[in-house]
């Protein structure tokens, strides 16, 4: 069984879905026989490159949110992360900046054998440690860390040689019904939008054996929450 992830490295409910998905995976009866891949969804593209700004700057800048409300919806996530075992976990008090590069660099580590671990480096990077992952010099300390060549990652992304692989892989997702991240697919059968709580994302693995011609289809209401281009969502209910 394979399950695809698409992803933003900022987005707070693309970092606790990945936590998420893997919960799923260890309670499944077949877990061992899953195969979990991550795949870039940009979503800060606009962002100047080379510019870094606050969380909170960011949100009041771009969607007009700020003080109390600003304070409310990231601590929540905060605290829902922490719930889960994800400790620390920094949202609101974290940078955020354009993640192109970033993403040329985790297709670059799964071309290199490293999908895994450079997912779960840069997540753990950004909002467990609240370090910025968004220049060379920070991409090329992630990529000595999970064994990666360091000179061979600066020619990649100097040279900018996943560019395109990194805006094809979005457009597959959107191509598969995806409007924001995370969005994940299982077996290419079922498409589930934003952070579903381990509990869904586990009910879809127990009944993926689905026949091979039904078409792609959303296994939730899609009330789960996501991020978009227009910000993460925070429901009610998470």
């Amino acid at each position: 069984m394979k399950i695809d992830v698409w992803a933003e490295v900022t987005c707070p409910w693309c970092g606790l879905g990945s936590h998420r998905v893997d919960r799923a995976v260890e309670r499944f009866e077949h877990g061992d026989e899953v195969e979990v891949v991550h795949h870039s969804f940009p979503l800060s593209s606009s962002f100047p490159v080379g510019e870094t700004f606050s969380v909170r700057e960011a949100l009041l800048r771009r969607h007009g949110i700020g003080g109390s409300q600003a304070e409310a919806s990231t601590r929540r996530i905060e605290a829902l992360a922490e719930a889960e075992g994800l400790r620390p976990y920094r949202v609101l008090d974290n940078l955020v900046g354009n993640t192109d590069l970033a993403h040329e660099f985790l297709a670059h580590a799964s071309a290199e054998g490293k999908n895994r671990e450079a997912w779960d480096a840069i997540f753990r990077a950004y909002f467990g440690q609240a370090r910025p992952v968004f220049s060379l010099d920070d991409l090329l300390d992630l990529a000595q860390e999970i064994a990666l060549d360091r000179e061979g990652t600066r020619r990649a992304l100097t040279e900018h040689r996943y560019q395109r692989q990194v805006s094809d892989d979005a457009a597959r997702a959107q191509r598969l019904g995806a409007t924001g991240a995370p969005f994940i697919v299982v077996d290419d059968k079922y498409g589930i939008p934003g952070a579903q709580d381990s509990d869904g994302l586990l009910d879809v693995l127990r009944t993926a054996a689905w026949d091979a011609s039904h078409p792609l289809t959303l296994a939730t209401d899609g009330d789960a929450p996501v991020c978009g281009p227009d910000g993460c969502a925070v429901p009610a209910h998470s």
